[in-house]
């Protein structure tokens, strides 16, 4: 590259295109705003604590995955559910429980501020990859320069680089040396028994098998579905830890174990699992409530040497909170508060888990809040400062996924909280808590929990318009969602597992997007009965995951022939593709051919995570696992019909079609071999990874590569999505009808049909 190479963006405005707001058409950049500034600032305890965040860097521990590791290897010989409920258990106990002067709510997934913990039973690839580097660096860090600090990503808080007495991994989480020794001896000890090995032996029978790792080496699509983040992307249902509390729920359990002892129920696959089930939420729960009695142990001793009068009687607070809701209901919004947060980090620590939600969050917990606010035990400032502190604590919560280096996701864990939609019988269900968490978000604009509006036209206007009035930060939230199309599809996908339209509405979001399946639970709060919503499904956005819709466009250009990586990657259709029709059936083709082979693949996957890494915890919270004695791998949650077909670059291959519809097929103005040779030049210019920018205006032109600049203006040119003019949407309306019922023709883990 020289430097007068022109960039993309230069190119256009000599053409008068430019890359402005509409395509071929003008934009005065003096139209476009800074986005507006609300007068609001967070109380000082919650800016003090985000501040202490921003100052604090990503890293990992291996004290969690060593106590369950050593309580695994103990219980060698039990049956798979108590076995890992032992594990699970152990490791809630014994991991360090801290807590930071000014919190309001205490807990986290680790004893960091951002802390995660590897959970190599999934994958330890990338461990067993990194293995000898890792003692290598540990070996020689303590020679290295002094002055090697870690040198924060985009994100902040990343460790990219080592630094004396840290190793980084993977570029995000620092992992401390003396821990390094620890981490492989477990690496060693997980080697051959992980979902990943277990699920690579059996899924080798698939005829597709090497396709399919093909398909993810080429990054067509994600073939590694139930060994990266197999839980989430759902919404949590705390009804019985606030409704029972934790002791009833032991008792309960200790009473159905003695009724199912030695009976098949009828059933006589799963009916004698019940006994196992039971026993094994005993031993669980039991784990989780010394866990919680930790954080009032550490309040205690935090309280006798802290000198400051106000702190320590907040640390004595603390105590006496995490020891009553350790056992019992909550009796106050601050204990109801504490409770669910602690609930949602057990959920997160029990699984990698990306996008476990609140869900309704505010409608939740409104009973306590409106008897504390009735007794005048608290008010609206106090509860928007622990609504702030509480994102606060949401936004600490880090992700390790232990598959490869490109895999340990950046931290996002997408804990999607819902406002608004209706109450069982179709009244608004918005509150006076639901608006105060939209002004939290106002207030202390921290990137989590990400928050979605179930917008109805029920909704009164002052509510709706401070959900707007959010949306004016610039942070990305609210997302608005369409109630009244969510509680249709829930009816179709989940009406044969009995799914109805007052069910419906208990709708919520879960992770980015997924529409999740929940109920209505009647909950009693001193003597008042109220109708909370909460999760009732099985996970999301497991089964196929991000099919990349413009790369199998492409394959089918070049008849199943990835260049990038000169491979035959699918099976050649040797078409001619001489009309559009023709291209778009064959499009078809490709597209089923690729969800066939990674959904057998992955559907092995899934069918191994759930024999030996039961979600324990997600089948107590869940309905109705309780109550039928059936888990998880049982089918015992209410709607478990939630397997899906995730798609990605869907505009881009629709805006490629409408270039391929329009240029080649109707105006016949290039050959499709014309357009398939521009294509695999980039149009004359230096690819991404020539010129290491992926920023589309930067893009730089090779010098004498004139020939694709009329190709390429043409394309540019062409219809796009998003005008308003028919033309692509027809194409995106094609598509979307024929993906849906496609999609429900396959089937899932559970031999029920998925979704698009």
């Amino acid at each position: 590259m020289t430097k007068h190479n022109k960039k993309l963006a230069e190119i256009l405005e000599e053409k008068g295109l430019g890359l402005n707001q509409k395509y071929g058409g003008s934009s005065n950049s003096d139209e476009v705003t800074e986005r507006e500034q609300l007068p609001y600032e967070p109380t000082s305890r919650a800016k003090k604590l985000m501040d202490l965040y921003y100052q604090t860097l990503a890293s990992t521990s291996t004290e969690w995955t060593y106590w369950y590791t050593r309580k695994y290897d103990e219980m060698e010989g039990e049956i798979q559910i108590v076995r890992r409920a032992h594990a699970l258990a152990n490791a809630f106990k014994h991991v360090t429980t801290s807590i930071y002067p000014g919190e309001i709510l205490v807990g986290g997934k680790a004893n960091y501020m951002r802390g995660s913990y590897p959970m190599p039973w999934l994958n330890q690839s990338f461990f067993a990859a990194q293995k000898d580097q890792f003692s290598d660096k540990a070996k020689g860090n303590a020679q290295r320069e002094a002055d090697k600090q870690a040198v924060l990503g985009e994100g902040g808080g990343n460790v990219t680089k080592d630094m004396p007495g840290i190793i980084s991994l993977a570029g995000k989480f620092g992992v401390r040396v003396e821990e390094v020794a620890g981490l492989n001896r477990i690496t060693d000890y997980w080697e051959g028994k992980t979902v990943f090995d277990l699920g690579e032996k059996y899924s080798a029978r698939v005829p597709e098998f090497k396709t399919k790792n093909d398909i993810g080496r080429t990054l067509t699509a994600r073939p590694d579905s139930a060994y990266t983040i197999p839980v989430g992307r759902e919404v949590v249902n705390y009804y019985y830890p606030l409704a029972w509390g934790w002791d009833k729920i032991v008792d309960y359990c200790e009473q159905r174990a003695d009724e199912v002892a030695g009976h098949a129920g009828g059933d006589g696959l799963r009916g004698m699992d019940r006994l196992y089930y039971y026993e094994s939420v005993i031993i669980l729960v039991k784990g989780i409530q010394t866990w919680i009695e930790n954080y009032a142990k550490e309040a205690r001793r935090l309280m006798n040497i802290t000198p400051d009068e106000k702190q320590r009687a907040e640390f004595e607070a603390i105590a006496e909170r995490c020891q009553w809701i350790a056992h019992k209901q909550p009796r106050t919004f601050v204990e109801a508060a504490q409770l669910t947060y602690l609930t949602h980090i057990a959920l997160v620590n029990e699984e990698v888990a990306s996008g476990v939600s609140p869900g309704r969050l505010g409608q939740v917990l409104y009973p306590w809040y409106e008897q504390d606010i009735a007794a005048g035990r608290t008010n609206d400032k106090e509860v928007l400062e622990l609504l702030e502190c509480m994102r606060v604590k949401f936004t600490c919560m880090d992700l390790f996924v232990s598959g490869s280096s490109t895999s340990v996701l950046s931290g996002n864990t997408f804990n999607n909280l819902t406002v608004g939609g209706l109450t069982r019988d179709g009244k608004p269900a918005c509150n006076r808590l639901e608006w105060l968490i939209l002004h939290a978000a106002e207030t202390l604009q921290s990137p989590q929990p990400t928050l979605s509006i179930l917008w109805d036209e029920k909704l009164p206007e002052d509510f709706v318009l401070k959900a707007a009035e959010v949306v004016k930060t610039g942070t990305g939230y609210p997302a608005w969602m369409n109630n009244q199309v969510g509680i249709k599809f829930l009816m179709k996908q989940y009406g044969p597992e009995g799914m109805t339209e007052e069910e419906a509405r208990a709708i919520a979001i879960g992770g980015c997007l997924e529409t999740s399946p929940c109920c209505w639970k009647e909950l009693t709060l001193n003597g008042k009965k109220y109708e909370i919503p909460g999760g009732a499904g099985n996970s999301t956005s497991i089964g196929v995951h991000f099919i990349s819709n413009p790369k199998i466009l492409s394959l089918v250009l070049d008849n199943g022939y990835d260049y990038k990586y000169d491979l035959q990657l699918f099976p050649p259709h040797n078409k001619k593709l001489d009309t559009y029709e023709e291209l778009w059936e064959t499009f078809c083709e490709y597209y089923k051919y690729c969800i066939n082979t990674l959904l057998r693949c992955c559907n092995i996957q899934h069918d191994i995570h759930r024999k030996i890494n039961i979600p324990l915890l997600q089948s107590t919270l869940k309905p109705d696992c309780l109550v039928t004695g059936y888990e998880h791998a049982n089918m015992g949650y209410r709607y478990n019909a939630t397997y899906n077909i995730e798609t990605s670059g869907t505009i881009n291959m629709v805006n490629s079609l409408a270039a391929l519809k329009k240029l080649v097929y109707e105006e016949k103005k290039y050959t499709l071999d014309e357009m398939k040779d521009a294509l695999r030049h980039n149009f004359g210019f230096y690819t991404p990874a020539e010129s290491n920018n992926y920023s589309m205006g930067e893009q730089i032109k090779k010098d004498n590569m004139e020939q694709y600049d009329e190709i390429h203006s043409d394309c540019l040119l062409a219809p796009k999505y998003g005008n308003d003019e028919g033309y692509c949407e027809a194409i995106l309306k094609q598509y979307e009808e024929w993906l849906c019922p496609t999609c429900r023709s396959f089937e899932s883990t559970f031999g029920l049909p998925m979704y698009a």
